[in-house]
């Protein structure tokens, strides 16, 4: 074949094992052997997955598109007081996982909270005296989820307000068009599938968390697939279970496209340079401050506040070697990720830019795919193949010496290694890809007529300029580790800990000072490229 290189080898095999998990889960749709489980789950919890699920979907994915919007139009089209600090520090509520988000509202606004106590101390009140509302409910799953998945859409539509927008919306001004018809029939129709990219990207993580719905008791498919692998002890309703919000995912992803139809969302004007912003005085300038200083406070300043009083004064009473074995753990998890992450990425990227076919184009976006699956789905997939795999050997083993060895790979930090990969290389892949299309290719053009060949072109010409780039796209894979629970809990060796489980195992247990501890030491680990995006974006605007 005339563009077939050597290095589409590797993404072959890499396609071929991150797509493993997921064909496992499809399989078991077929499987039998699980009809009084799923009798079961018919008389009991289907239809409140089900619901709650969509409820859930569509409460974050009205609450994110709202706020989200509404701060990437203030700050990106706007000039008011606090602007310059809000457009970069409104990102930062992502390094909040949801799950240590609904630890600490739930101590601060439950009966003996700070709030309520503070209620009954000044007004003299007793419970029966007032109305106060239940954090721990589906309603309040998806307030957590809203201020912290926001900036999903906010950087996206930012982004589309800045650029997209901006030479179609000054031509508009120019023909009398008012600011908000502006707004409505010119920049909302051209941000629209960066606004939908934001939320499917929220939703996705919504339908991926297990740690904020398990502890509000808000029964989903997550919760689901948990308690069917452990509690009832059924693998395969597990798969099943996963192969139907795995549908759900997919269905996400079409939706948008096919509500588009055949309309098209481009700027046409040839102009996509920032526009200057709005000036906005007296109570519109107040308002807009008020409405990005909301999220900002209740997402991100408020929570690492009251994690850090928590850790200050209680804290984790086992603080020492064991919070340093649990933070070591952590890190070397996410550390080998995070290096293989990239390492994988650099050959897939390579590998299609040296192919150039239709094949390498698709097993890179197969590859980006695992992305978009729950790590409760992953976990499942990768634990079915990997058990039977162990069993095999095991048979092997004791064929030949008559001794059995056990389980092998099932629950070793091998496999979780290999889910995390599955889940997460789309984040390293992603940033690679864009990084290297920017390389030109008369590079490699004029390292070849220097007698340089494809490995050594990547070595000493590629890598030295992409070095940045790779650095990014290993701590944003790190971060994403560090923060994963769902496949964490359900595919991890024996007595072996991270920070996120022991931040759940804590806050399970009504122990939520203790916990704080290891909560504070993810946000602040998530806050590292929060701060190198949150830079980019403050010189962004000129």
């Amino acid at each position: 074949m005339r563009n077939f290189s050597p290095f589409l080898i590797f993404p072959l095999l890499i396609a071929a094992l991150a797509a493993l998990p997921v064909t496992s889960v499809g399989l078991n749709l077929l499987a039998g052997g699980t009809g009084a489980t799923w009798s079961h789950l018919l008389d009991t919890v289907l239809g409140r997955y089900i619901s709650n699920s969509l409820w859930l979907c569509l409460g974050v994915a009205t609450g994110v598109a709202l706020l989200g919007v509404a701060t990437a139009w203030l700050t990106a089209m706007h000039e008011f007081p606090g602007r310059r600090v809000f457009e970069w520090a409104l990102v930062l509520p992502m390094a909040v996982p949801a799950y240590v988000m609904a630890y600490l509202y739930t101590d601060l606004l439950q009966f003996v909270g700070p709030v309520q106590t503070g209620l009954r101390e000044y007004f003299g009140w007793s419970r029966s005296d007032y109305w106060f509302p239940d954090v721990r409910t589906l309603g309040g799953a998806v307030g957590m989820f809203v201020f912290v998945l926001y900036p999903y859409v906010y950087l996206l539509a930012r982004n589309a307000f800045l650029e997209r927008a901006s030479g179609m919306l000054e031509a508009a001004l120019t023909l009398g068009v008012g600011p908000w018809r502006a707004f409505f029939r010119v920049s909302l129709p051209l941000a629209r599938p960066a606004i939908a990219a934001g939320v499917a990207l929220a939703l996705m993580e919504t339908l991926a968390d297990y740690g904020t719905v398990a502890y509000f008791g808000v029964d989903t498919f997550t919760t689901g697939i948990y308690r069917a692998w452990f509690s009832l002890g059924d693998r395969t309703a597990a798969a099943q279970l996963s192969a139907v919000l795995l549908g759900f995912v997919i269905l996400l992803v079409m939706l948008e496209r096919t509500s588009r139809g055949r309309a098209r969302y481009n700027n046409t004007t040839g102009r996509n340079r920032p526009m200057p912003g709005q000036h906005l005085k007296g109570g519109a300038a107040l308002l807009a401050f008020l409405m990005c200083c909301l999220p900002l406070v209740l997402g991100f300043l408020l929570p690492a506040g009251l994690l850090l009083r928590m850790a200050l004064l209680d804290g984790d009473a086992q603080f020492g070697s064991r919070f340093f074995t649990l933070a070591g753990n952590s890190f070397f998890l996410a550390g080998m990720t995070a290096l293989l992450a990239v390492l994988l990425a650099l050959l897939l990227a390579y590998g299609a830019r040296l192919s150039k076919t239709l094949l390498a184009q698709g097993l890179n976006r197969v590859v980006g795919l695992g992305y978009a699956v729950p790590g409760a789905v992953i976990a499942v997939g990768v634990l079915i193949p990997v058990t039977r795999l162990d069993s095999w050997l095991a048979g092997r083993w004791e064929s030949c010496f008559g001794v059995n060895p056990g389980l092998i790979l099932t629950g070793s930090v091998a496999a979780l290694i290999y889910a995390y990969l599955v889940r997460f290389l789309a984040v390293a892949l992603q940033t690679v890809e864009s990084s290297l299309g920017k390389i030109t290719p008369s590079m490699d053009e004029a390292s070849r007529s220097l007698g340089l060949g494809q490995f050594a072109t990547l070595k000493r010409v590629h890598i030295p300029i992409l070095r940045g780039s790779l650095f990014t796209a290993g701590l944003l894979v790190f971060v994403d580790v560090m923060k994963e629970l769902p496949a964490t809990l359900v595919m991890r060796p024996f007595n072996f800990d991270t920070l996120a489980t022991q931040t759940y195992t804590l806050a399970a247990d009504e122990r939520l000072a203790e916990a704080s501890t290891a909560a504070l030491a993810i946000v602040v680990v998530g806050l590292l490229p929060l701060i190198v995006l949150s830079r980019q974006i403050a010189s962004r605007r000129k």
